[in-house]
């Protein structure tokens, strides 16, 4: 393990294959098959950051708990990344209705936002009993 600026930590393919019980050809195969990316040093060696591990991770669980192959691997894979991005974008859009149109408003906004069902707020009308009895 080994510790770069921005206190990020990365881990030799030795390491990460011990601390995973999981073989280094195993874990370049992930790499030839587009399943994880780690870095190279500057001898070229494998470098696993903890963004890589977590990857390695989910891989892990889908193969080993799960039974999937490698193919489903990697359309779990990148459905989950597109589902980053799409929430990436949704969020933007939020950001974008918050300023245009709540702008002075962000109690509202936040209140509709984390509602569980989505309502456009109501006025409270008056009602007198004594008056709705007598037109009856």
């Amino acid at each position: 393990m080994k510790e770069k600026k921005g206190q990020k930590k990365y881990y030799h393919i030795s390491a990460v294959s011990e601390m995973y019980d999981i073989h280094q050809q195993t874990l370049r195969l992930y790499e030839r098959e587009g399943l994880l990316k780690p870095s190279r040093s500057e001898g070229n060696t494998r470098i696993y950051s903890d963004n890589d591990l977590k990857q390695l991770e989910v891989i892990l669980n889908l193969t080993r708990e799960l039974g999937v192959n490698l193919a489903g691997v990697e359309v779990v894979l990148n459905m989950r990344e597109r589902m980053k991005q799409m929430e990436e974008e949704v969020n933007m859009m939020l950001e974008y209705i918050r300023k245009e149109f709540f702008e002075g408003q962000e109690a509202e906004f936040e209140a509709r936002r984390n509602a569980l069902i989505q309502m456009s707020p109501v006025k409270m009308i008056k009602l007198d009993k004594d008056k709705e009895a007598e037109e009856k």
